[in-house]
């Protein structure tokens, strides 16, 4: 979290995080998965840990979120067609929200997937572009 290049796309991330932040993080990600039954996982590659991510309920939806470490962006439509198959396959799951922020412009891969723009919305003070795509 605290890499410049992952930080860029994180407007909510408002300072350097300490191990303190990281153990809160957690924490929280794991009660998640006590509430919903579902959360975020830590994403490994050849058994090496390359970043995080999975799903959250907001509300009633289902969000998508992945943060990789710099070395691994490529991975992303990889881990991110998993995720969709597992949440296709999920019945909690009828369908997917993506938050965006303003600072990512390579979106062509996410709607070649079938996401679709739905609006803009404000969290926590920062502008995010939402994105919608249906897993039923």
């Amino acid at each position: 979290m605290n890499t410049p290049r992952v930080a860029e796309h994180m407007p909510l991330l408002e300072a350097k995080w300490t191990l303190d932040d990281a153990k809160q993080f957690v924490a929280a990600k794991e009660e998640y998965w006590q509430r919903d039954g579902l959360g975020h996982w830590a994403v490994l590659s050849d058994e090496a840990y390359v970043g995080w991510g999975g799903f959250q309920k907001e509300g009633t939806e289902w969000d998508f979120g992945l943060v990789l470490t710099p070395g691994n962006f490529g991975l992303g439509m990889l881990i991110s067609r998993k995720a969709i198959a597992f949440a296709k396959a999920d019945p909690r799951i009828e369908f997917v929200t993506v938050l965006l922020p303003p600072s990512r412009r390579n979106l062509g891969a996410l709607v070649r997937a079938g996401a679709k723009f739905t609006k803009e919305i404000e969290y926590d003070g920062e502008v995010f572009r939402k994105y919608r795509l249906e897993t039923s």
